[in-house]
């Protein structure tokens, strides 16, 4: 966990709450975490997901691993110490969103099974909704998708610490949802987090 290195620093809270917030939007905001290797298809069901919500009248926004370190994170690489940065502040902005009453879906590899806890216990910590969702699939069905030609370069020795090759995938435990999108469609996988969401009472302030 990254230590408070700024002084003289006081919380300032505002006049809105966030149930003010959730009934302007009719919803409850909260985080679906997307975990699993790289070609899992973790980014494919949250784009499906976030259209079909929005579509529905509902906030939501989609926060990608690779779009993240496109900007705010764009000075982080990949070694273990980048990595846990890059989560720590992923989870901080979808913190944010969530007080703010969207529902945030967050694409990222996130291989170690202590930076996704921390950020789930910022979330448990203020009282949100946090689903970690298990993007699942076997290693060489990933790399047989490769949609992006990492695994072969990897393979190649092009890229070093590459998860799932030369570097861990640590799996989930007690992920709220495991998605084997080798066995569902993206239209399946998509109904069953929406079910979740709904069962949860988010979808309605």
């Amino acid at each position: 966990m990254a230590e408070q290195v700024g002084t003289n620093l006081t919380w300032h809270d505002g006049n809105v709450t966030r149930e003010e917030r959730q009934g302007c939007l009719q919803q409850k905001g909260a985080t679906l975490w997307f975990t699993g290797l790289s070609g899992s298809g973790k980014s494919t069901v949250a784009v499906a997901l976030e259209q079909v919500l929005v579509q529905r009248g509902h906030a939501s926004y989609r926060l990608d691993g690779d779009n993240v370190r496109m900007g705010l994170n764009k000075n982080l690489g990949f070694s273990a110490e980048d990595r846990t940065e890059n989560i720590r502040r992923i989870g901080e902005v979808c913190k944010l969103f969530a007080d703010s009453g969207m529902i945030t879906l967050s694409s990222f590899i996130s291989p170690y099974v202590a930076d996704r806890d921390a950020v789930r216990a910022l979330h448990d910590e203020d009282g949100l909704d946090f689903i970690e969702v298990y993007v699942q699939v076997p290693l060489e069905v990933a790399e047989e998708r490769d949609p992006k030609g990492l695994y072969k370069k990897a393979r190649a020795g092009e890229i070093k610490g590459f998860t799932g090759i030369d570097d861990p995938y640590e799996e989930p435990s007690k992920a709220e949802i495991v998605l084997p999108t080798h066995e569902l469609s993206v239209e399946e996988s998509v109904l069953k987090l929406l079910e979740e969401l709904e069962s949860r009472g988010l979808l309605s302030s």
